[in-house]
């Protein structure tokens, strides 16, 4: 990677870990630059799943939170 020329690291793509990593981010708002350069090689079925599991989780946080407080 330290000899990898700017071209070759666009064509590479990130993991779906790393997709997730950037989705959670994306849920509060907060990228860094550097970082948000690096989304531009997400993989875009990797967004959509990775935006489908985080919305699922934060709408079982909501569900818990509100059972938690009426309950």
């Amino acid at each position: 990677m330290a000899g990898e020329q700017p071209k070759d690291a666009l064509k590479r793509k990130l993991s779906f870990a790393q997709t997730m990593r950037a989705i959670a981010w994306a849920f509060f708002g907060v990228r860094k630059g550097a970082e948000h350069d690096k989304d531009m090689s997400l993989n875009p079925v990797h967004v959509i799943i990775a935006a489908l599991i985080g919305a699922a989780i934060f709408i079982g946080v909501l569900v818990l939170i509100v059972r938690a407080v009426v309950g």
